[in-house]
């Protein structure tokens, strides 16, 4: 490998490629460099992900899980994540945990790095002195990191400041659910305000990205040390032209993007070729097995070009800039791979072969999914009104999820936000008015003129109105210390039910007409309470056992819940994961999805094995469920197979 050059003579005679088209030059000498060392690329990449999978990652993953259980904290709402990441103690585990992260990943670039740049006479043997050579520049990569990302999460730092401090003026105060459905004039206000700032933060972090792009070139290959290799770094680049910044980084865009390229390609393209098979499984589930193993090898393949490239880019601009070289150097044609190569990659196709076919296996044939309206039909009526619970019945809602709220004369009334602003105009908090006063407002006429003069209800007007047809599921929104006084009026509503149901049906001669005229007998049975406290969980099993509670997170940090708590998990619908389905199955517990109104998300979901979806359009999921039924079991084994691919 060539020695280090010295600084003066790399200020005066830089390589000067810049005269060539940029994007052009850059794209052939990546490829030619990918095609020379492809195979002690693939068996580097190999072993490392060997090495990641069976110790680093898990042992991570085991630390993380140790510290976060001995904050002794549940995290499962932003406010709370956020509460924790600005903690000393948060601030330094988030710290740790990223530069863990990017450790690892300069780890593995740094590997590939020397086999790009080193001599070869065996493919294995290369890899695994790669492999070894980069472990012991892991001090050196831990200080680059440390330099590295940590400036950039410095230079992050007063962006984030900008947009926290926009976000208070514009958008505080605010509910999310309305801002994001009404887009009210500030939010836009918002976004016009913060979008110049990412813009610049954007501007700048790519600015130093790329002055800085060759200070792990030097680091692994060179021995430097991480300031040294940084200001070198900075020299190096200095000459550059814009349009070779440019350059790289549509390079990197093109990596990054080859994942949803192949993805899209794949539903775009092959999927529908299957719905042309005859739907008989001696043919469906043979062709089906192959497109699954298509698509992880392409997925395997586009994983390593993209991890590969990267390295390789920087291997090709630090031969250009630090030794005049075009990229590196070609291992001589007599070289032969050896049997060993041909062994390996037979092993990715038997891997890409079991897990295509556990996939397949894991398919299941059902649709038992419960239909959940949020706030009762609320993109057709009002929201939390009688209207919308009328229309949510109409809709064929399993439940309907209800906001609760305390009156000032502690009647539990049917509303989400703490001030009545949003619906009605008036500025007071809730709370300060008893039910008489608020029964007069009109939460109606904001939503059309249909519904005007529509008031605010009652939980037991609600729980007359679903007697018999459905069950609420009652979301309660208690004042800051006052959750377990918000629970126990909804309990003592719920017993007042209970006793009404229990004397309709001592009046009525059969079974069926008592069901549908006063509903399931056993009130408490029959609802479901909902809740973003973690801390009233132990206190509605004690007091109310028999009650099904559904604990609400907007996200679950790993390690911080006792899942054995609650009956049910309510999840914003993007942070459910097959991960999150298995640790429901092997706790005992449902998931809700929340809140979903495009249908094909809605599919993916019921496919993923949530139990209950939560949606503004419960007669869109209704009719999807109902189609769905309708479909043979190899129409809905391709259903299955699409929605797989687009999660």
């Amino acid at each position: 490998m060539p020695g280090v050059v010295h600084t003066a003579t790399l200020e005066a005679h830089s390589y000067r490629f810049m005269t060539m088209q940029p994007l052009t030059y850059l794209g052939s000498a990546l490829l030619r460099t990918l095609r020379d060392h492809l195979r002690p690329l693939i068996a580097y990449h190999l072993f490392f992900t060997l090495l990641a999978s069976a110790l680093l990652l898990p042992a991570i993953t085991w630390v993380v899980r140790w510290l976060l259980a001995r904050l002794n904290r549940t995290v499962v709402t932003n406010d709370a994540l956020i509460a924790l990441l600005f903690s000393p103690l948060g601030l330094l585990g988030m710290l740790v945990g990223l530069g863990f992260a990017f450790l690892v990943i300069y780890w593995q670039q740094a590997g590939m790095l020397q086999v790009a740049v080193r001599p070869r006479d065996n493919h294995y043997r290369l890899a695994l002195e790669a492999l070894w050579l980069s472990t012991r520049r892991l001090p050196a990569l831990a200080g680059l990191v440390i330099l590295q990302v940590g400036t950039h999460l410095l230079l992050l730092a007063p962006f984030m400041a900008g947009l926290a401090w926009l976000y208070d003026v514009w958008l505080s105060g605010i509910d999310p659910y309305y801002s994001q459905r009404v887009r009210p004039p500030v939010l836009w206000y918002f976004l016009g305000c913060a979008l110049p700032l990412v813009a610049l933060w954007l501007w700048a972090a790519a600015w130093l990205y790329l002055r800085w792009l060759l200070a792990l070139p030097l680091v692994a290959l060179e021995n430097d040390s991480p300031w040294r290799a940084l200001k070198r770094s900075v020299m190096l680049t200095r000459g550059w032209r814009r349009s070779i910044g440019a350059a790289v980084l549509l390079l990197l865009v093109i990596i990054i993007s080859l994942p949803f390229f192949a993805t899209l390609l794949f539903d775009q393209l092959f999927t529908p070729l299957l719905w042309w098979l005859p739907e008989h499984n001696a043919v469906l589930i043979p062709a089906m097995l192959a497109y699954l193993i298509g698509y992880v090898l392409v997925t395997l393949a586009i994983t390593f070009v993209g991890i590969a490239t990267n390295a390789l880019l920087s291997a090709c601009l630090y031969m250009q800039l630090a030794h005049h070289q075009p990229r590196p150097a070609a291992p001589s044609e007599d070289f032969n791979a050896g049997r060993l190569a041909w062994a390996v990659e037979l092993s990715v196709l038997i891997f890409a072969g079991l897990q295509a076919w556990w996939v397949l296996n894991s398919f299941e044939i059902r649709d038992n999914v419960a239909v959940i309206a949020h706030r009762g039909s609320s993109m057709v009526a009002p929201e939390n009104t009688l209207a919308a619970i009328d229309q949510s019945l109409i809709d064929g809602a399993d439940y309907i999820e209800i906001d609760v709220r305390l009156s000032k004369d502690q009647q539990v009334m049917l509303y989400h936000d703490r001030s009545l602003a949003r619906l009605t105009g008036d500025n007071r908090e809730f709370g300060e008015l008893t039910r008489e006063e608020l029964s007069q407002f009109d939460v109606g006429s904001w939503f059309g003129n249909p519904f005007q003069n529509e008031p605010i209800p009652g939980l037991d007007e609600a729980l007359e109105r679903v007697r018999g047809q459905a069950g609420l599921m009652i979301d309660i929104k208690p004042l800051p210390g006052q959750a377990q006084v918000l629970a126990n009026a909804v309990i003592e509503t719920l017993n007042a039910e209970n006793d009404v149901r229990y004397r309709c049906w001592a009046t009525q001669q059969n079974a069926f007409d008592g069901y549908a005229e006063c509903g399931f007998p056993h009130t408490l049975l029959a609802m479901r309470m909902a809740t973003m406290s973690p801390s009233l969980l132990a206190y509605l099993d004690e007091r109310v056992p028999e009650l099904r509670v559904t604990l609400l997170a907007q996200l679950i940090l790993p390690g911080t819940l006792n899942r054995r708590d609650f009956d049910a998990l309510g999840l914003r619908h993007n942070r459910i994961t097959p991960g999150e389905i298995r640790l429901a199955r092997l706790y005992g517990y449902q998931i809700h999805a929340w809140t979903v109104n495009d249908r094909a998300r809605m599919s993916a979901l019921i496919d993923l094995g949530v139990d209950a979806i939560i949606t503004d359009y419960p007669d869109r999921l209704t009719a999807l469920i109902q189609d769905r039924r309708a479909l043979s079991d190899g129409a809905l084994m391709l259903v299955k197979l699409r929605n797989w691919l687009r999660q």
